[in-house]
């Protein structure tokens, strides 16, 4: 069964009586070269199993079970199971999960369905859930090898950008925290069904083993870095005093103390200076 053949998939929609829904971001692949490169990409081999996060029709589910030793797919939407019993019959490595990714137990999917696997994950996320899952998969430090996903093309590039850069946002830096991010290819809007209004792109990223700070130190970090971010265009000085309420000579302060100018701005800054600043602000400030 071709997946990614237009007809092929009209016809197996309207048996099953299924429309796209907007709310969920459907856009199903029919590019047929862009399911076997996110699979090739994204670890599906022998001796791993894949978490596959919305299935759609299968076009990727059946791409990975034809590499991996087992695929576990998280799916929310249950028109779909009976599409998923038909297009992937014959794969008895692959289990369907009609959940919320954002409510499910991944940690314990992964572990008792990849006993002695290595794991992976590979997505095609709809544009308007990529960064709360992104940001679930990476704070829940999940024991993957990687995580490859197809996501909007301008969220690709804020993604994988240089922290420091002018591209980088809050989400730059926590993802670059959590592990190594990099864009693989670009996918243009026409391989999809319907086509959205915006092309997209492949990344990857490669979790750190070890964390880079304690729990306590990394909480406070991401305050900063979220309070500093937030107010984006001040200097940092400005930003982290009105957004943490801790004083300007407190502040001040801790800039000299990481080795840092008073009139720079958050977004400037490097993974090691947001850290020393971090850390310098830490250890003066009283109210955390």
């Amino acid at each position: 069964m071709n997946l990614t053949n237009i007809g092929t998939v009209k016809e197996i929609l309207g048996r099953h009586g299924f429309s796209f829904s907007k709310g969920l971001g459907q856009n199903f692949i029919i590019n047929p070269d862009i399911c076997p490169k996110i699979a090739e990409n994204g670890n599906a081999r022998q001796g791993y199993g894949v978490l596959e996060i919305g299935t759609g029709i299968g076009v990727l589910t059946k791409e990975l079970a034809l590499r991996a030793d087992k695929v576990s797919a998280v799916e929310i939407d249950t028109r779909l199971l009976p599409i998923l019993e038909e297009t992937l019959e014959g794969f008895d490595n692959v289990h369907i999960y009609n959940e919320d990714v954002m409510k499910c137990d991944l940690r314990k999917i992964i572990e008792e369905d990849f006993k002695g696997l290595k794991a992976a994950v590979c997505a095609n996320l709809p544009y308007y859930i990529t960064s709360p899952v992104l940001m679930l998969l990476l704070e829940s430090r999940l024991p993957v090898e990687s995580i490859t996903v197809m996501v909007q093309k301008e969220a690709a590039q804020r993604l994988c950008a240089k922290v420091g850069s002018r591209e980088s946002g809050a989400i730059t830096v926590a993802v670059n925290y959590y592990g190594k991010a990099k864009q693989l290819f670009g996918v243009s809007r026409g391989s999809f069904m319907p086509a959205p209004n915006v092309d997209s792109a492949v990344i990857k990223i490669e979790p750190y083993a070890e964390p880079m700070l304690d729990p306590e130190s990394e909480k406070y970090f991401f305050r900063v870095v979220k309070g500093g971010f937030s107010q984006r265009r001040k200097t940092a000085l400005n930003a982290l005093s009105s957004q943490l309420s801790i004083s300007k000579e407190v502040v001040g302060e801790a800039l000299r103390n990481a080795g840092l100018a008073e009139n720079v701005r958050l977004e400037q800054l490097e993974m090691d200076e947001l850290i020393a600043l971090s850390s310098a602000l830490k250890e003066l400030d009283k109210s955390k």
